[in-house]
């Protein structure tokens, strides 16, 4: 998490100076008028897992804990938006995501340990995004709207493991986040961060597993930086 904030301000200091360095002329006038725009992105995230426990974790008399932690990845991805309105957008934006969710489990008698659990995910985002009243060559916007992913990696390796944390191979969530729309002469270039709260439950549980039959839930929480291209 500490690593996403740090770029998290970089990307605010390079819009200070980048605001400061895009030409006083007003760039590409017609853009706004178009139904469609195509474009690409890159994002860094930080992901964690929200766990629930059941009742077999009140019984037990050997785990302590078990706190998620955050991680680090990354995704790369298309953007297609529509024009619906004139202050209003739907947009989808394809993408992969790389991720890795790392477990703590905290015993009583014995030494931690950490389950991680690597996923390569196919992502469709699907946003409404609200615009501001473009100034000169800036535009402030809001998201929100909703994501579905599967994962694309094959578990065979790890599903051979006899027991280690498994999760299941789809994930829903609502995101909603903010960004800033900066013109210039040949493209538009949106910084933007996205927060991403999971729905369903992805923890495939296992009663015979030690790591799977203390909880009820698993989540997935992220927070994503974007550098967007259009």
């Amino acid at each position: 998490m500490t690593s996403l904030l740090i770029i998290v301000s970089m990307a605010i200091t390079f819009q200070s100076k980048a605001q400061e360095s895009i030409s006083s002329s007003f760039n590409l006038p017609n853009y706004d008028q178009r139904a469609f725009h195509y474009g690409f992105l890159i994002g860094l995230h930080s992901s964690s897992f929200r766990q629930q426990y059941n009742s077999a974790f009140d019984d037990s008399l050997a785990i302590h804990s078990i706190q998620p932690r955050q991680a680090p990845g990354f995704s790369l991805g298309f953007i297609v938006n529509y024009n619906l309105a004139q202050y209003l957008d739907i947009r989808l934006t394809p993408t992969v995501g790389f991720y890795e969710y790392k477990v703590d489990y905290n015993y009583l008698n014995r030494p931690s340990e950490v389950q991680s659990v690597e996923a390569t995910n196919v992502e469709f985002p699907l946003l409404f995004k609200y615009k501001s009243l473009r100034r000169n060559n800036l535009r402030m916007y809001v998201v929100g709207g909703f994501k579905y992913a599967f994962e694309a990696s094959g578990k065979k390796d790890r599903e051979a493991e006899e027991d280690a944390l498994f999760v299941r191979d789809s994930n829903f969530a609502i995101e909603i986040g903010f960004g800033l729309d900066m013109y210039y002469p040949l493209f538009k270039f949106a910084p933007e961060i996205r927060f991403s709260r999971g729905l369903n439950n992805v923890l495939n549980y296992q009663s015979d597993n030690r790591y799977t039959s203390v909880l009820s839930k698993l989540a997935i929480n992220s927070v994503t930086l974007y550098i967007q291209f259009e």
